[in-house]
């Protein structure tokens, strides 16, 4: 997922589960030398990256598995135990 900051100058591309892959920074950027707006811009554009990527990847999941998955909730959620959950109960049971 490629995320874009409002200005253009700064370009995060992140992986389906929203891990940073690469930032880029037009040359225009160091024109203003303020290196907190940079920063501030940089991690708005990660973060919007990341929630999209996130997003569009439960989304795509959800479509083939049944509502309420757990392994649909563990992309929300990042919760490894619910996402072992089912599994717990299974084996206890025997089945």
């Amino acid at each position: 997922m490629t995320e874009r900051s409002d200005d253009g100058q700064v370009t995060a591309v992140v992986g389906a589960r929203g891990e940073l892959i690469s930032v880029e920074v037009a040359p225009s950027v160091f024109r203003d030398r303020d290196a907190g707006a940079l920063s501030r811009k940089i991690t708005d554009t990660v973060l919007r990256a990341s929630r999209a990527a996130v997003t569009a990847t439960r989304e795509l999941v959800a479509g083939y598995l049944p509502p309420g998955s757990p392994s649909v909730e563990f992309l929300r959620t990042h919760d490894f135990g619910a996402l072992l959950g089912r599994a717990d109960a299974v084996l206890s049971r025997g089945e």
